[in-house]
Parts: structure tokens; C-alpha cells; sequence
């Protein structure tokens, strides 16, 4: 693992890697970002703005942009996946540069396989073996810290050393980074919240009030400390950033993807209207999936996300998922 730290290179030229990408690059690190689109990456480096995904942020001239992965990977000390949960494993087996011992890698992406149920963490680690990993998670809207106003984040690692070696590196006056040793809660908080986020969303387009959003917000919290549990994680991890504070976060901002995509079905669009005309990738739809067959193999109970994973994938009314909601035998609230 290198000490010194100069080159970055960011996988995946959507929002939040473009504004960690100008956030590094503001603290004179040596940043590239890699995409998936050459033609993309072409009018990003002759135009310096990010107009899918980050529009009205103008990019650094010293940022540079590369179609070739594996140079990119190459030349850099860290190397930050910005990748959409459900391609990650296709993009990283790209990767052949060798010593990636010596490189330091850092996931950005909130998501569950569909295919092996597995966190990103564990699908890294099972393609490019036992590299320094670590998870970048929390309260983080990409316009907002690419505008430099205040934000929390958590680095998440196994590793106290590399834990502050990228403290070090992300921390900035408006961005504050503390550390975890609990991959497990922080991957899964950061996932599985965006469900919920879906959930507000419907609740909103069906024109429910703040009632109900606190209703979704709390008890969708208790399922996903649920399943957290059962599956390793720390309940504690639960009640902080990566937890409550992303929860929040996605649930309430109408700039948020999850949120989006809920209130457009709860005004009566079918699932795949929306991603039609929806550039930018919604990571709680394919979570609700793999949420619901996890609670399913586990025996745990996650009411709020079975019924979103009814809506999206069974075409379920929303009015009827409420009812089914509000109608659930009678239970104690710690139960």
C-alpha cells in the first residue's frame, strides 16, 4: 500500500464521482476520471461540465479523462468505484493491472447484487482478491459537496491504518470524514435505505402527509436494522451517518434518485415509464429486490420493503400496499 499519495483516479463519471472528483482535485491531487462512454468522456473534457449528472458544476481543467481502465488504474495511487451497483463486477473484471496490492481502492456504491446477493465490498474483493478496500459512505448528495456545503461521510474499513490514510485524504473543511470498522452496517445502511427512500416517494405521490413519511422513516429504520443484524452488522452503526443520517438524507430531498422514482409511481407511472425516460441510475430498485429475497432466506421481517418490492416487480397497486400496511396484525413497536 502506498504511503504517498498523489494520482487518483475515479471509476464511473456520474455525480457523486465527478464531485469528489473536484473536491480531490481542489486539494492538488492528480485526478483522472474513467467512464464506461468514450464519446461522453470526449464532451466532458472539451466542455468541463457534467451535464447528465451535475449540471451548473464546472470541472477542473487539470482534471483529466481516460477510456483506457487499466492505464487509469495504473498510474494511480487510489482508485475510487463509482460504479452502479449492478455493473460493478462487469467493470472490475477490466481491471489486469498488476500489483494491485500496492493500490488503494475505495467504494462509493450503495447496493446489493441481484444475482449473488452479495455487498459490493464482497464482489470486489471476490474478483480483484485481497486488496486494501475500504467504503465511502453517508448524508453525501453529490451537488451539495461539489458546491462545498457542509457534509459527514464515513470511511469504513478493516484496516486502522488505511482508515486514516483516506481520512487524511477526503477530509476538507466542508467535508468531514469519520471512521468505522463496520463494513457490514455501513454497506448495508447506504443500500437498503434507498427502499425506504422509494417508499416516501410513493407517499408522496399519493399526497400523504409528514405523518406518514415519519412513519416510513421509522419503522423502515427497525427492518433494516433487522436484516442489518442478522447479517453481521453493528446495530449501533444503524443510528449514525451511514444509517439515519443517508436515510434522511434520501428520503426528504427531492433531488434524490430513490425519492424520484417512488413519487412518480405513487402519481401512477408504471416502473418502467419512468426508467425509460431516467438517465441516471435509481439504486433502490434493484435493492428492493435483493432486499426481499434476503428477508425471505433470513425469516426477517421487512414489511415497508416487501410491499415496494411488490410494487415495482409485482405491479401492486401503491393504495393497496398502504392498506396492507396499515391493516398488519397488531404488534408491540419494539417487537
Amino acid at each position: 500500500m502506498q504511503k504517498q499519495v498523489k494520482k487518483i483516479c475515479v471509476l464511473g463519471d456520474g455525480g457523486w464521482g465527478t464531485a469528489l472528483a473536484i473536491m480531490l482535485s481542489n486539494k492538488n491531487y492528480d485526478v483522472t476520471i474513467w467512464g464506461a462512454f468514450p464519446d461522453y468522456l470526449d464532451y466532458l473534457r472539451k466542455n468541463r461540465n457534467n451535464i447528465r449528472y451535475l449540471p451548473q458544476i464546472k470541472i477542473p481543467t487539470k482534471i483529466k479523462f481516460n477510456s483506457d481502465i487499466n492505464e487509469s488504474v495504473k498510474n494511480s495511487e487510489i482508485i475510487i468505484l463509482a460504479i452502479p451497483s449492478q455493473f460493478m463486477r462487469k467493470v472490475i473484471k477490466k481491471i489486469k493491472t498488476a500489483c494491485l496490492k500496492e493500490k488503494v481502492f475505495v467504494s462509493l456504491t450503495k447496493g446489493i447484487e441481484n444475482k449473488s446477493l452479495k455487498r459490493m465490498s464482497e464482489v470486489i474483493f471476490e474478483e480483484l482478491g485481497s486488496i486494501n478496500l475500504a467504503v465511502l459512505s453517508g448524508p453525501t448528495i453529490a451537488d451539495e459537496v461539489a458546491k462545498q456545503i457542509p457534509t459527514t461521510a464515513v470511511i469504513a474499513s478493516s484496516n486502522k491504518k488505511l482508515s486514516k490514510l483516506l481520512q487524511e485524504v477526503f477530509m476538507t473543511k466542508f467535508f468531514r470524514i469519520y471512521t468505522s470498522s463496520d463494513i457490514i452496517g455501513v454497506e448495508l445502511g447506504g443500500s437498503l435505505k434507498n427502499i425506504i427512500a422509494i417508499a416516501c416517494g410513493i407517499s408522496d405521490g399519493l399526497g400523504f402527509g409528514t405523518n406518514t413519511k415519519a412513519a416510513i422513516l421509522s419503522r423502515g429504520l427497525a427492518e433494516i436494522i433487522r436484516l442489518g443484524k442478522k447479517l453481521g452488522a453493528k446495530e449501533e452503526t444503524f443510528s449514525g451517518l451511514t444509517g439515519l443520517g443517508d436515510l434522511v438524507t434520501t428520503c426528504i430531498n427531492p433531488k434524490s434518485r430513490n425519492h424520484y422514482v417512488g413519487e412518480e409511481i405513487g402519481k401512477g407511472k408504471s416502473l418502467k415509464t419512468i426508467l425509460k425516460n431516467f438517465k441516471m441510475v435509481a439504486e433502490g430498485v434493484p435493492t428492493a429486490k435483493s432486499a426481499y429475497i434476503l428477508s425471505n432466506k433470513f425469516n426477517v421481517e421487512m414489511p415497508i420493503s416487501e410491499q415496494v418490492y411488490l410494487v415495482l416487480y409485482k405491479n401492486k397497486s401503491p393504495k393497496q400496499a398502504v392498506f396492507d400496511l396499515m391493516t398488519r396484525a397488531k404488534k408491540h413497536e419494539t417487537a
